[in-house]
């Protein structure tokens, strides 16, 4: 095989495997609830906060509370993962 076949296999592995990784926080329609702005960088109060978790699917909640409890998932997503955790991650 020559070294360009080899390469274009491995970006299209890492291509598809980076779409496998992407988990609840890293989707717009899960998060865009909790957030006021389109650009998803000003959270809205807890009141609304509460509001919108509470509305969504308890598989959505499950999956999030999840990466939320994972500290390397978590990260870029700390702010929500507190208010979520501040709520005690259910009802």
């Amino acid at each position: 095989m020559n070294i360009k076949a080899i390469c274009l296999g491995a970006f299209a592995l890492s291509v598809l495997s980076g779409v496998a990784f992407a988990g609840a926080l890293d989707e717009p329609s899960n998060m865009q609830p909790f957030f006021t702005d389109a650009s998803m960088k000003t959270m809205k109060p807890k009141a609304e906060f509460k509001a919108a978790w509470d509305s969504m699917a308890k598989d959505k909640q499950g999956a999030m509370m999840k990466e939320c409890q994972d500290a390397a998932m978590s990260k870029p997503h700390a702010e929500f993962c507190a208010n979520l955790q501040a709520l005690g991650g259910a009802n």
